[in-house]
């Protein structure tokens, strides 16, 4: 029986869907962002130009990253990690406030979100460590074990920025039951999981009042948001009132291109606009999970299947916010949202998932 080959160039499948995602969201950004942009800095193009630059370094990030072994990069994971641990720690007492949340750091002009970083931390730090215990991985001991590693970091990022803290969680529960093949434990790991949730939900007052908010919007003054954004989806119909033309744009959903960017994109594109958005990202979520398949080793099966779990969790739960399906979480729609040190990192994430498929199992001729 002949040897498999690998394969030697990126899947140009995920780097399209990749590509395509940037510039429709470049665009989007663009048109949401506009009128924000002129009216608190006279510059219509203000949020697009730093999400360009932002982008250009993370083109230049994912290329670069790309090319590297990606086993040389899960041996600097537990750098990494202790990294995100002291970063995140430096948060709590030297970090920028920004609409009531504590999550910024200031270097100079510069400032970036310490849980960003966290997010690819945990992916190859999981992945580097379930990797080296590949023979102990179906015991109860082994799933504990990756938990109570994961838990100082979800932690940390979880005192200021719950959403990441669950986005983090999710990763590496999905790590963990990738790599163990039983069933059974998981029912353990989720009553844990909802408790662990549950108490930092009770830790601080606002996180209930979000609660309430989201069973009854109308009620309260910071339902504001949500309700304004449900009017944009409605009122998008079909087809929506077309590319620039929202209403609610107009200081009505208030920082519209951040969290709540997928509401005016459902006012200005509607539904067929808003379904297109959807039908690439699971898309791309898809071809993660055909590289996480085809990896040539357990290391860039884990590393992809991370990537995966973080793109679906993100999408899955900004979705469902703008829809007022859960609470108001604060999380940003992938590529799409404003925000520098996200697109950064996840075209970090592409990076690595790139550097995994060059070396991907091909089948012989």
């Amino acid at each position: 029986m002949p040897l498999e080959d690998t394969q030697k160039k990126p899947d140009l499948a995920l780097l399209v869907l990749v590509l395509i995602l940037i510039a429709f969201g470049l665009i989007q950004l663009y048109s949401t962002s506009a009128y924000n942009g002129r009216v608190k800095f006279n510059d219509p193009a203000y949020y697009f130009k730093k999400q360009l630059f932002a982008t250009a370094l993370g083109l230049a990030a994912m290329y670069f990253i790309s090319r590297m072994d990606y086993h040389v990069l899960a041996r600097l994971a537990p750098a990494c990690y202790l990294l995100s641990i002291v970063l995140s720690t430096a948060v709590l007492f030297f970090g920028q406030e920004y609409n009531g949340s504590k999550r910024w750091l200031a270097f100079g002009p510069l400032s970036f979100q310490p849980s960003e970083f966290a997010k690819v931390a945990v992916i190859l730090f999981l992945a580097w460590r379930i990797d080296q215990t590949t023979k102990k991985t179906t015991g109860f001991w082994f799933m504990c074990q990756i938990m109570l590693w994961l838990l100082p970091i979800v932690g940390l990022v979880g005192t200021n920025n719950l959403s990441t803290a669950i986005i983090i969680l999710g990763i590496g529960v999905i790590l963990i039951f990738i790599s163990n093949p039983k069933y059974l434990q998981f029912i353990g790991i989720g009553v844990g999981g909802i408790g662990f949730i549950a108490v930092f939900l009770a830790m601080e007052s606002y996180r209930l009042e979000r609660l309430a908010i989201w069973r009854n919007p109308e009620a309260y003054d910071k339902g504001f948001q949500t309700i304004q954004g449900l009017y944009a989806i409605g009122s998008g119909g079909y087809f929506g009132k077309g590319l620039g033309n929202s209403l609610q744009k107009l200081g009505f959903v208030p920082e519209a291109q951040n969290d709540m960017i997928f509401s005016i994109i459902c006012e200005e594109l509607g539904l067929f606009g808003a379904s297109l958005f959807i039908l690439l990202f699971a898309l791309l979520i898809w071809r993660l999970m055909v590289l996480a398949v085809h990896a040539k080793d357990l290391l860039g099966a884990l590393i992809c299947t991370g990537i995966m779990g973080h793109m679906a969790i993100q999408v899955i739960l900004n979705i469902a916010v703008v829809t007022n399906t859960i609470p108001n979480t604060g999380i940003t729609l992938p590529f799409i949202s404003y925000g520098g040190t996200s697109v950064l990192f996840l075209m970090g994430e592409m990076g690595l998932a790139l550097g995994v498929s060059r070396n991907q199992k091909r089948p012989p001729a």
